[in-house]
């Protein structure tokens, strides 16, 4: 039994004091004068218990594939679904797509993402929540460089007229502050894109990061590299950078012409 199972009918499946009592739906139509006919029951004594994911623990239960054909009522030679292990090169979607079509609409084709659909769409809106917490941060980091470049317009004043007085244009100034701007995110960026490469090769290689308790199916944090990833996150960091640049660079621009200062 499922450790859920087991907690639900308040069991002891190791110790197999009681057998249990189970009941499964025939197949036919349902006698309603009589609906226990409908239902075939059985006792089974219980072998023990497993441990893997909530979903599975609080769903299943394993035992003989002759036992439950002679509950429903089933040939030998009937079986309700049968699953194929790909090569490691084979596409899921491919695959699910020819064999769709060779078995027709009486069956249904699953990839093993649609079967754990509740699971992965969770782990999929906590990377998108990561996300947003990263990029939280980098708005509020963006309020430092907007600080760091407003102090250097304030520092570069007399530079700057004296661009504006060799004919330098105010575009050209703002440009100026835009790359430094991007500069610094570039560098910041670039080193942090760096670690995370190089911590998640850490956690493929040597699994540093493990999943506390057993009520999973691996024992470490999974981790996977997508250069996708690497991409997105490296335009939202240009990105935030060019806002938080443009109001100091913009200030420059606008500078007026000093080339003496008292």
């Amino acid at each position: 039994l499922g450790a859920g199972i087991e907690n639900a009918v308040a069991v002891r499946s190791d110790r197999n004091i009681f057998p249990l009592t189970l009941y499964l739906p025939r197949k036919g139509e349902v006698d309603l004068s009589d609906p226990m006919k409908a239902l075939a029951a059985d006792t089974v004594n219980t072998a023990g218990t497993f441990v893997i994911q909530q979903d599975f623990d609080n769903k299943y239960a394993i035992t003989n594939l002759a036992f439950v054909k002679t509950m429903l009522n089933m040939p030998a030679d009937a079986y309700g679904a049968a699953e194929i292990a790909l090569l490691p090169t084979a596409r899921p979607e491919r695959v699910q797509a020819s064999m769709q079509k060779i078995l027709g609409e009486g069956y249904r084709v699953e990839t093993r993402y649609e079967q754990n659909r509740s699971l992965y769409a969770v782990m999929q809106m906590e990377k998108w929540v990561i996300y947003a917490i990263l990029s939280l941060i980098l708005v509020v980091a963006a309020f430092n460089m907007v600080g760091a470049l407003t102090m250097l317009v304030l520092e570069k004043k007399e530079d700057i007229g004296v661009l504006h007085a060799i004919g330098a244009s105010g575009r050209f100034i703002k440009r100026i502050f835009l790359t430094e701007g991007l500069l610094l995110a570039t560098i910041g960026g670039g080193i942090g894109m760096i670690l995370a490469l190089l911590i998640a090769l850490a956690q493929i290689h040597f699994q540093l990061i493990p999943l506390q308790g057993d009520t999973f199916m691996i024992a470490y944090f999974p981790v996977k590299i997508n250069p996708w990833d690497f991409v997105l996150v490296g335009g939202t960091v240009l990105f935030i950078s060019l806002l938080a640049a443009y109001i100091p660079a913009r200030k420059a621009a606008k500078q007026q012409v000093v080339l003496r200062s008292e």
